[in-house]
Order: structure tokens, then sequence, then C-alpha cells
């Protein structure tokens, strides 16, 4: 409810209707004193409580609307905006990041306007929000914004209960804002004029160079993203050998030159959010093949900063790389000494400004899902936004979450706290954020942890973080369990639900590593029904790159030795195959798994997409981007029951690819069939447990569902056998949303 517009929108409705009053934010939400004739309040009640979401301001959303009576205040007779209350505990949300609307767009344009062209233009229907805040309530003096004051026309804007800037809290203008500047790799000043400034920077770009872009959540390395030498050196300089790259247009139309949109993607695109949405690439583009190779989508955002549109309004530019200004892996980067400290050696020109980053931001990115939005990553332009309980928890909670992906997210009253994307926390700087991102969110919202919960993984640092907090209870709870309870509270339901789950590695309650499971699932206890069989994998974290280690655990010594020839093109050193097969036979650094994601691995390695994931998911996203549409032939599904549960056999599957390939069949159609086996084989379990439990409501989670083939057609056949289907809105399927089922699981436990 907080500076979105939501005081001027409720005070114009009160004297609208001539009652009197105040209306006032604090740390509660939004508190309203209103006083005239029954009559007349029963019709502000129901104007501001039950409109759709088109009669609001752009980006206010009423989620609960409670009402009592008190004393008549004798002669009032006026209703008036009061100061912000900060006492007490906060539960009250902060807005997240908005793209620039239409209006100030215009604006931005018009000659006559005194904010022409002015780069940090915005009201209290867009701009930085969580970005810029240091505590709420949202007002001026606890955002970066106070350090401008503002001159008597914004103020002017500012105190106009009729203006759409009425308390606008980053209201700016170029007399009295924040300025852009272009400097050199080492800081040393180029332009100081903004229009100049961006002006050399588009120069700049269109030769070939590097630009680092200090936008609204921190800094991009932009380049031209036809231009493929460029894109290349990027790629050099960045030390990002393959993991495709965010792409900027100014349009839906530009876009479309390069990527299917349908409708839905395009209201993702324009939605004030503005995430990065993954889309089906068009044959032939211009677009530098080194962008996104080894994938069929682009990952497209729209301008969402007025700087971006400046930008792009200049001659020659039109579509560029905009990806996260790091090295490769390490935190977002949203301070400018920090910048040409750590980006000198990358970026050619660094255009900055002096408005001050407090949460640093990544773009999120979505896809469509089943017609609806899915998550691969939640940050800017969605967090803090919080997930809603049914009631409130008993006692405040923090989540730690995993470590791979990692968001963490506590429990305050009625709401889920989801912090942004964090990261890898293997990396050190990434853990050294997590930390300091844990206590900044804690402190935003005055949140005292009386119980802590993270996962089983006893080398996880998230744990390992967990474990430092003094007086509290502490719960670990098993990672796939977690994976299913995020679905149930994103959905608000407490289950049992038959919950499959798919990724790559999640430690199991019997000390195996597990990656394919059938669970039997609500917030306060599951039971594990089946799962794919074990197979041996060696190496501990090479296992996750190398996909001969995979391959030689499912094949056994007999299977490496019958595909021999297949196996030399994947890895020519035979004695490293048989390294891992020694390792294997003999137990030394080898593990027990039923891991999804290596199964993936092995297949495509097998095809020839690659031996080494280079970047997560590398090898499973070049397989899901050759399948060959059309294709419903399966190979064979094999159940077994046995103690413990039903067992997913793999032989069947991996004896049927490498016929195929022995065969001659094309490999398109090869990798068509192996998803959908995985398909019926994840069917063929929920419909045992369904037998067994008689539930009939199935929950699909895990990374391995980020493959939007394989979600639409587990969905599709779920719902042709009759099941009910749990799929996420609001966070990822993929470990960025473990934290929220950490805590909806810890919640509900002091709840039994």
């Amino acid at each position: 409810m907080q500076g979105v517009g939501c005081r001027p929108y409720i005070y114009r409705l009160a004297m609208e209707l001539g009652l009197a009053g105040m209306v006032r934010n604090d740390v509660q939400g939004v508190t309203i004193e209103v006083q005239g004739s029954d009559a007349v309040l029963d019709v502000f009640v129901t104007r501001l409580c039950n409109q759709t979401q088109a009669d609001y301001p752009a980006l206010m959303e009423v989620i609960e609307c409670g009402q009592e009576s008190i004393d008549v205040v004798a002669g009032d007779k006026m209703f008036r905006i009061i100061e912000s209350e900060s006492d007490g505990s906060p539960v009250s949300q902060v807005t997240p990041d908005c793209a620039m609307c239409s209006a100030c767009l215009n604006e931005m344009a018009d000659t006559d306007d005194f904010r022409y062209r002015y780069p940090f233009i915005n009201c209290t229907h867009c701009g930085p929000r969580y970005s810029i805040v240091k505590t709420i309530p949202y007002d001026r003096p606890n955002t970066a914004m106070g350090a401008f004051e503002m001159c008597p026309k914004c103020r002017g804007q500012y105190e106009d209960v009729q203006d759409r800037r009425f308390h606008a809290q980053p209201v700016a203008c170029p007399d009295c804002g924040p300025t852009i500047r272009l400097t050199d790799n080492q800081g040393k000043p180029i332009e100081s004029d903004s229009d100049k400034a961006m002006s050399h920077c588009a120069a700049v770009l269109k030769k070939g160079g590097i630009a680092a872009i200090k936008g609204i959540g921190g800094f991009h390395l932009a380049v031209d993203a036809t231009n493929e030498q460029a894109v290349q050196e990027l790629r050099k300089r960045k030390r990002r050998d393959a993991k495709p790259f965010a792409v900027m247009a100014a349009s839906i139309k530009t876009i479309r030159k390069y990527a299917i949109v349908d409708e839905v993607c395009e209201r993702f695109l324009k939605s004030p959010e503005s995430p990065i949405v993954l889309l089906d690439k068009k044959e032939n583009g211009a677009i530098a093949p080194s962008v996104a190779f080894g994938t069929n989508r682009f990952g497209f955002m729209l301008c969402y900063a007025p700087l971006h549109h400046l930008l792009f309004a200049e001659n020659g530019i039109d579509v560029l790389v905009m990806t996260s200004a790091n090295l490769s892996d390490e935190p977002l980067i949203c301070h400018n000494e920090q910048a040409l400290d750590e980006l000198g050696d990358i970026a050619d020109v660094f255009l900055m400004h002096d408005r001050d980053i407090y949460r640093q931001l990544d773009d999120s990115v979505v896809h469509e899902v089943n017609g609806q939005a899915a998550f691969l990553r939640r940050a800017r332009g969605y967090v803090p936004t919080p997930i809603y309980r049914d009631k409130p928890a008993q006692k405040e909670i923090f989540a730690a979450g995993p470590d791979l992906k990692n968001t963490f997210c506590f429990v305050k009253g009625d709401q889920y706290l989801m912090s942004e994307h964090i990261g890898d926390l293997v990396d050190g700087r990434v853990y050294r954020h997590y930390v300091k991102s844990v206590e900044h969110l804690r402190n935003l919202f005055k949140v005292s942890p009386e119980v802590v919960v993270c996962d089983l993984h006893p080398g996880y640092l998230a744990t390992h973080f967990a474990e430092q907090f003094n007086d509290v209870k502490l719960l670990r709870v098993q990672h796939h369990w977690a994976h299913i309870a995020s679905v149930l509270a994103d959905a608000n339901e407490p289950g049992p639900v038959i919950g499959l789950v798919a990724d790559g590695t999640g430690y199991g309650t019997d000390g195996a590593i597990w990656g394919c499971e059938c669970l039997i699932a609500s917030l306060t206890e599951f039971t594990r029904f089946g799962h794919l069989a074990y197979y041996a994998l060696a190496g501990g974290d090479k296992a996750s790159k190398e996909a001969i280690r995979p391959i030689v655990g499912l094949l056994g010594s007999d299977g490496v030795k019958e595909y021999a020839d297949i196996l030399d093109h994947i890895e020519p050193d035979a004695d490293k195959i048989k390294l891992i097969a020694t390792q294997i036979e003999k137990g030394l650094n080898t593990v027990q798994t039923s891991s999804m994601g290596r199964l993936f691995d092995a297949v495509s390695a097998l095809l020839g997409l690659g031996a080494v994931n280079r970047f997560e998911a590398e090898l499973p996203m070049a397989l899901e981007a050759m399948i060959q549409d059309g294709i419903n032939d399966v190979y064979p599904v094999e159940l077994t029951e046995q103690e413990g549960g039903f067992h997913l056999q793999y032989t069947p599957v991996i004896r049927g690819v490498l016929v195929d390939i022995n065969a001659g069949i094309d490999k398109s159609i090869i990798a068509a069939k192996f998803h959908n086996t995985v398909c019926e084989g994840l069917l063929a379990m929920a419909l045992q447990a369904r037998i067994a439990t008689k539930i009939n409501d199935v929950a699909l989670s895990g990374g391995v569902f980020c493959n939007r083939y394989l979600a639409n057609r587990m969905i599709h056949r779920l719902q042709e056998e009759q099941f009910g289907v749990l799929w996420k809105k609001s966070i990822p399927v993929n470990d960025g949303g473990i934290a929220l089922g950490q805590a909806a699981i810890a919640a509900a436990m002091i709840e039994k």
C-alpha cells in the first residue's frame, strides 16, 4: 500500500463524498478515519474495499480491509493526510521497484515539460522503491532521496493531493535531483551533461564497446546484441563462457523481430514488474549467435528505467545485451567506486548516477508454463511483496534456504517475507552478501526470530549460518519436503498432496542424494512413496559438471564396455573412465543417488550435446532445445515395488536411448522420447500413490521443472488422468522457493 498513491486516492474519495477525517501510513499498513452519515460511510467502504484492480492506482492492491466504529470528533469538517507513524512492529509491505509508467514517459519526451529528458523522472505509479529504502514507513527521509532537497516546483507537486506526484518520495527534477555522468574505466570524467553522456555512451556501444550502466537495482554490462565480436569480448572479459545473456529492447515491435511474443508473454513484458521473459527464437535473426547459444530461447526485457529509454532513443541502438555487472556468479555491483574498481577491466565506459542503491537487485526471470508466468528468478519488481498465510504465525521465524539459488524467508504475522535472489553461497562474496541481506531484511521489518529452520544437509553454508542463532528453536527440514511445502504455501493449502520433485541434489533422510521423488506430504509430515532407482555417482561436486560421471554410474561396468565407442566421443581419456568405474566399484568418494538432473546430463551427453556443464543445467537446456515437436513416443516405463516404496527404473530408458542412437534415429526424436518417458514415469508413480492414499492433488517442484516442455507436458498428462495440479505462481519452481517451504513447515509444526 505504501508508495503507490494510496493516500491521495483515499483523500480524493473522501473529499468526493464529503467525509471528514484523516489517512496516514503506519507500520501496519494504511489507517483511515472517516466520519459522516451511515449511508455515505457505507458507500465509502464499498468503493474502497470492493473495487476491481483497474479502479485503484496502478500499483495499489488491497489485501485486507477491516473496520470498526469510533467516537465522532465534534466540529471536524476536513479530511487530511497526516504524517506517517513509524512506532511499532512493521508488517506492511514495502513496494517493489516498478517500471516507468506511460505518463512519465510522455512527460520525459515533452519539450515543454520541466523534466524533459530527465533520467530520474518518476511518480506514485512508477520508479524505485525497495532498492532505495532504508527503513519503513516509506517516506523520503527514510530513502536514498533524503540526500536531495526538493526544489519549489517538485515540492509543489509533492504536496498537491490532486497531483500524480503527491507524496511520490523519489520525486525530483534536473534542478534538485540526481544526475548522471559518463567516465572512462579509470573514473576520469568524459561527460557530465546528461544528453551528451547518453550520446557518447551510445556511440561507444555502436562501435562495439562495452558500457557499465547503473540502473535501479545495480549496474548492467551492455554491448550491442547484434555485434558478435562485441558479445564474444564481453564473455571473455566477464569470464562467462556460455551462460545466455539477457537482452533489452525499447518496444514489443523490436522484440518481435527476433523472438516469438504471444499475448501472455507480452503481458509479462509490459507489466510494472518488467521481468526478463524467455521467448522462443525466430530463425535467421540478427542477434549475435553467442548471446544465447545452446538454447532455443532469448531472455528479453523492455526498458524499465528512464535512463534506458533515453539510451535507446539514440540513433542506431536497437537491442542491447544487458547482463548483471559482476564477475561470473558474484553479487551484483551497485556502488560507483566498487564498479570502477572491479569492472574497470571489463567496461570501456561507465554511465553512472549519484542516487544510492541500498538493495542491489538482479532482474527477475520468468517464462510461460500452462498459460501463466512461472518464475525462474524472483527479484526486482516482485520483492519484497509478501506471500500470505491464512492466519498469523504463532512465532516469528527465519528460514535459511539452500546453498544454490539461495533465497531466505522471514515469517511475521500472516506474511512470508521472501528475499530477492541471492545466488550460490559457495562463493565467498555471495555468502557475505547473504549475511548482510539477512540483517537488512530483518531490520527493515523488525523481525526477531524465535524459530530458525534450515536444510537437512550438514554441509550447507546456510545450515551453518542457521546454527549460529542463539536462544532459538532450530528445525532441520529435508530438501524435497521443503520443495513440496513451498507449493502448498504458495497455494495457501495445508495438504496432504502427492508431491513430485525432480532436481539435481537434495540430502536424503537415508544419507543418499535424492533427486527424483514421489512424496506424500503436508506441512507437518511427509513419507517417501517412491523415487528414481538409485545409481552410483562418483566425484562429489565434479559429478554435477562432468556428464561422464553419471553415465558410468547409470551404465555399470558392463554397459561401459558395451558402449565404449559412444563414450569415447564424450570422454576420450579411457583412463579417466576406468578411474571413475574403479571409484564406484570400491565406493570411493561415491554416493547413491536418485538424481533426475544427472540423468538429464547423461542423456544430453550421449546425444552429443557436450561433456561438461559450464553453467548449471547447460546440457539439459540444450537437450530441451533440440526436441522435435509432435512426438508422443516413449521408452519403456518400469516401476517396481520394493522395500521402502516404488522404484522408477532408469535402465530401460538409458538402453532405449542407446539403441536409438545406434539405429541412427534422429536425435531430436530421441530427445522428445526421453522427455516423454520422464513424464510417464512420474505419472506412473502418481497413479500408484493415488491408489494407495486416495489423494488426488499433485504438487510439482524442483529445478528439472524449469524445463518448459517437461512442465507443460507433465501438467497436461496429470490433468488428463483427472488429477488436480498445484503449480507455483509466486516463487521459482527451482531451489529459489525452498526457503518458503522451510518457513511454512516451521510455522505449521509450531501450531501442531
